[in-house]
């Protein structure tokens, strides 16, 4: 539990002090921020404010969890395991997709960068790569990062997918949460605040885990995961870097996190519930991500289903993705936030529940 509060406190403050820096950075060499035409026109003001933020969450993480295991190996406790390196990698392996889609933006001046099937194409490669490797490295007990079995609050027995089912199971949740997180990262603060509460969800349910892990006290409904208590550094890491970030951009921002930041932060929370083996509950702790990005499917498709129709285009929202619906329904920027951290908080809290109630019910 020291190790975790560790690793939380040194990522809290680098990501606090360190995210100035950036800003300062950024804005001497004119890294700001394009914006949507189309979308709502209060947010044409913030056009040019410096974006790739997201380096500073990123490194902060790697701070934290770097520092945890140097009081680690003082203590003479071991090392960085598989799991946390693994998480890392995917973290930074999208980070890199999404500097790469920011950088486009700035250079070429538009608010679109990455083409979607090149950005497609980073996430196959980095999520395919972690998804290979996390069934390998096998312990002492004889598990694996992941497993092959379908997951909610633990493994489901019956669904097993095999070694390549995995693979693209692995693909397809790291590629839907990055771009979920992508997506909701549209208000000041809002994808930070609403990922630092999943991330620590994640950091509960790691603990717990490593608590009562059936490889060091093998015991009726023990957890079979391999290395809950390094998956929690990295948990508590990126929510204390999130934490830090949004104090500088909470409303009005001063950076923004971008897609270097939004991506990783999405790539991030797939490969927690994928080591933790709590995949289809992500759904739930996720809930504000998943409903933003329902928002958008539905406006897609009920937009092309009556295009087709009566050759007339309609929309279900005034614009997806859901916020901006809001905002130009008349809500303040700040009341949307603040609405959505809450209804946020509640998805959290409900799988919180959800997988206290199975902790309980197994003893």
């Amino acid at each position: 539990m020291k190790t975790i509060l560790i690793a939380a406190v040194f990522a809290l403050i680098t990501s606090i002090l360190c995210t100035p820096l950036v800003v300062a950075w950024f804005r001497r060499r004119g890294f700001g921020q394009e914006i949507r035409s189309d979308g709502p026109q209060s947010h044409l003001v913030k056009r040019g404010t410096p974006t790739m933020g997201g380096v500073a969450i990123i490194g902060s993480t790697v701070v934290g969890y770097g520092v945890a295991h140097v009081v680690l190996a003082i203590q003479g406790k071991g090392g960085p395991t598989a799991s946390g390196l693994l998480l890392l990698f995917l973290m930074v392996g999208l980070g890199v997709v999404g500097f790469l889609d920011d950088f486009i933006k700035i250079r070429k001046q538009r608010s679109l960068g990455l083409r979607a099937r090149a950005k497609f194409l980073g996430q196959l490669v980095v999520g395919v790569v972690f998804g290979v490797f996390a069934l390998m490295f096998r312990n002492r007990f004889g598990d694996r990062p992941a497993s092959t079995h379908l997951s909610f609050v633990r493994d489901i027995a019956p669904i097993g997918l095999g070694a390549i089912g995995f693979v693209i199971l692995a693909y397809l949740i790291v590629t839907a949460t990055s771009n979920a997180v992508n997506l909701t990262d549209g208000l000041d603060g809002l994808a930070a605040g609403s990922s630092a509460m999943v991330f620590g969800a994640f950091t509960l349910i790691a603990f717990l885990q490593a608590k009562y892990s059936c490889g060091s006290s093998p015991a009726a409904g023990c957890y079979i995961v391999r290395d809950p208590a390094d998956v929690a550094l990295v948990a508590a890491a990126a929510m204390a870097a999130c934490f830090g970030f949004l104090w500088w951009n909470a409303p009005p921002a001063q950076i923004f996190m971008g897609d270097t930041g939004s991506m990783a932060l999405g790539g991030l929370m797939a490969g927690l519930a994928i080591l933790t083996h709590t995949e289809l509950l992500l759904v739930v702790l996720g809930g504000l991500f998943a409903m933003v990005t329902l928002s958008g499917i539905i406006q897609t498709g009920w937009f092309k289903f009556t295009r087709i129709r009566t050759g007339t285009g309609r929309r279900v929202f005034r614009m997806a993705p859901l916020h901006h619906h809001f905002e130009l329904a008349g809500w303040e920027p700040t009341t949307v936030i603040v609405r959505f951290w809450i209804m946020s908080g509640v998805a959290v809290a409900f799988g919180m529940g959800l997988f206290y109630a199975d902790f309980i019910g197994n003893g």
